[in-house]
């Protein structure tokens, strides 16, 4: 437990960790994930989410949610992102995810540790700039969220065939221009994240 921020905090109970993932996406929601891990049974595999594989993630997701105190999941979706931006939208899914995670379990944080962010909450809260690899909660939580997430988007994918969002996840990939460029957009895809010749 020595490597992570939560050493430095142990004056605080039960804290929060909350991270978002799909913020640079051009199809589908931001999700984000607001958890309390137990930190007297920490999982040691639990990391960035970008450097884990996918098969792992979902594995680690599986345990974390099974070792977790409480987790909430904020989402905010295509057509609000366009409306508020997506620097709001990340913080609003953020506080969705709070809100929905005290709610369910009825507890209340010490503090919310969150990466790179600062959200409208009334909860004593750090911003932390590479949080994801600093705090056991936030790396808990981006993985969460992310395995949340592609799930979304495999689902979509079904319904969507045309521009391989079961491998890219919604983000700009070479096969996602191409399938735009032939098929046009979805109800799903961020209209100010496409190029103009796109929308």
């Amino acid at each position: 437990m020595d490597k992570y921020i939560e050493s430095e905090l142990v004056e605080y109970k039960n804290i929060c960790g909350i991270d978002e993932v799909g913020r640079g996406s051009l199809f589908g929601p931001v999700v984000a994930a607001a958890i309390i891990m137990n930190l007297d049974d920490v999982i040691d595999e639990v990391n960035d989410s970008k450097k884990i594989t996918r098969k792992k993630r979902i594995l680690l997701a599986r345990e974390i949610e099974e070792k977790s105190l409480a987790v909430g999941i904020g989402i905010v979706d295509n057509k609000t992102i366009d409306k508020i931006n997506i620097k709001q939208a990340t913080r609003l899914a953020m506080k969705l995810a709070l809100e929905d995670m005290i709610q369910k379990f009825n507890i209340n944080p010490g503090i919310v540790l969150i990466d790179a962010e600062n959200i409208d909450s009334h909860i004593k809260q750090k911003s932390i700039v590479h949080g994801d690899s600093l705090s056991y909660n936030i790396a808990a939580a981006s993985i969460y969220a992310k395995v949340f997430r592609d799930n979304m988007i495999i689902k979509l994918a079904e319904e969507f065939p045309y521009y391989s969002l079961e491998t890219n996840m919604g983000y700009g990939t070479k096969k996602h221009y191409e399938g735009l460029l032939k098929y046009g957009k979805t109800i799903f895809h961020r209209e100010s994240f496409l190029k103009k010749d796109i929308r």
